[in-house]
């Protein structure tokens, strides 16, 4: 008998919380999950360990940035669920809505976002970390992977994002934060996703230059030059390779169809000079619980051994 689609992310929920190590990757938004970190998501479950995104919002204010998309009557946030769905069944992961609505995005200083009332970004801080710790305890992760305290971009959510992730990460192993939440645990570890730093574009978009004669980069590039931030890549302490598992990464991506245009540069790069040049997702180590030395290839490094013992 044909498995349906609900019957799969059910047993890749099952197969994820029984397995013996296992990973959760909180994001703010369905399509960050594959465009941060996927190629890592897709390598653990691959090799047996539990992994699980857990989507603080349903993306319900997120635009149509495919230009190819039949816009037409649009549920979006049924669409964007549909999305979802596939994406976790491409890389092979379990997934879980954390149940809150999107901000929407905004520019200039936080202090003067206007934030929809009820949003995630707008709601009580605490109320949204017990409901993290909740998942938290009930998954029981040795390792947690969310965004920085820039939220990777200065997106409300992904900042808000990275305020209940650490928190969550702090709280979930103390019996006397959130008792109403579950029994406690401790996760072991926590990164942050560091993702598209000019160094790793620069580096990528002069070998396809070479190849090519075109640098697919060179705008994204440019606007980094003038109008310049931390450099991200500076941060990393953890390179996971990945390189095999482009292909499964942008497939994901993909699924997003209403938020990827699949003729943008971003698949312009031909992943044999990408596996050469760059073929690591790269992490910060944030927190961790165990001992471990940087640099590192593994986000399990000194857990796997902790787990066995």
């Amino acid at each position: 008998m044909t498995e349906t689609i609900l019957e799969a992310a059910q047993r890749r929920n099952e197969q994820a919380a029984a397995a013996p190590l296992r990973l959760m990757a909180v994001h703010a938004h369905p399509d960050d999950e594959s465009s941060k970190g996927a190629a890592t998501l897709a390598k653990y479950s691959d090799e047996g360990a539990g992994v699980l995104v857990v989507s603080c919002t349903g993306g319900e204010r997120g635009d149509i940035l495919n230009p190819k998309f039949t816009v037409g009557e649009i549920d979006m946030p049924s669409v964007r669920q549909r999305e979802m769905a596939r994406a976790a069944e491409i890389l092979g992961v379990a997934h879980l809505w954390l149940g809150y609505e999107d901000s929407g995005y905004h520019e200039g200083d936080p202090a003067t976002w206007e934030l929809p009332p009820g949003c995630f970004g707008d709601l009580d801080v605490d109320g949204e970390v017990e409901t993290l710790v909740r998942v938290v305890r009930q998954f029981r992760p040795h390792v947690m992977t969310t965004y920085d305290e820039n939220g990777g971009y200065p997106h409300p959510d992904h900042i808000r994002c990275h305020v209940i992730s650490k928190a969550a990460f702090e709280a979930a192993g103390d019996p006397d934060a959130y008792p109403a939440a579950g029994d406690p645990w401790e996760p072991l570890k926590l990164y942050y996703n560091v993702g598209f730093s000019p160094t790793r574009m620069s580096k990528i978009n002069e070998a396809v230059r070479e190849a090519t004669g075109e640098g697919p980069f060179d705008e994204w590039l440019k606007r980094f030059a003038d109008n310049p931030r931390p450099n991200p890549a500076d941060r990393i302490t953890t390179r996971i390779p990945v390189s095999e598992y482009f292909e499964k990464r942008d497939m994901a991506l993909l699924a997003h169809e209403t938020q990827i245009d699949p003729d943008s540069h971003w698949f312009a790069v031909p992943r044999e000079i990408e596996a050469r040049v760059w073929g690591t997702d790269d992490f910060e180590l944030a927190q961790s619980r165990v001992e471990t030395s940087i640099p590192e290839s593994d986000l399990f490094a000194g857990v796997r051994e902790r787990v066995q013992s």
